[in-house]
């Protein structure tokens, strides 16, 4: 079993394209953890701002009636992948796994499945 800081370490080095990690608390909005980033773009700023995601993704999903769980949502941009991981096990209720990606270096289906990898490690 991974501890925080050692699963996000593991991202970082092991996906490909990977600029930045954070798990966050959709519930609070508060990064539990991050790794790199920078000073053009603040994971605090962007954990918290992803949590609005989640949450307006799950309210919409509550109300159309959709009995189902979100395992990923995808932003795309020009030059970057945002992912966000839904956790589902091990006390990861509430939380999620934010990834950053380099669009020229990343392969989405790659970093889905390294992701999902880390978050069946990941002792929160």
């Amino acid at each position: 079993m991974a501890n925080t800081e050692t699963a996000l370490k593991e991202a970082m080095s092991s996906i490909e394209g990977a600029t930045g990690v954070a798990l966050v608390d959709h519930t609070s909005g508060m990064a539990l953890g991050t790794l790199g980033g920078g000073k053009d773009f603040n994971l605090d700023v962007a954990a918290a701002g992803n949590t609005d995601v989640v949450r307006a993704k799950l309210r919409t999903m509550e109300h159309l009636g959709i009995k189902d769980e979100i395992e990923d949502i995808l932003i795309t941009l020009g030059t970057q992948y945002h992912l966000i991981r839904l956790l589902k096990a091990r006390g990861g209720n509430g939380l999620f796994l934010y990834l950053v990606l380099d669009g020229s270096r990343a392969n989405l289906a790659m970093a889905r499945h390294q992701l999902r990898q880390i978050e069946a490690t990941l002792e929160v």
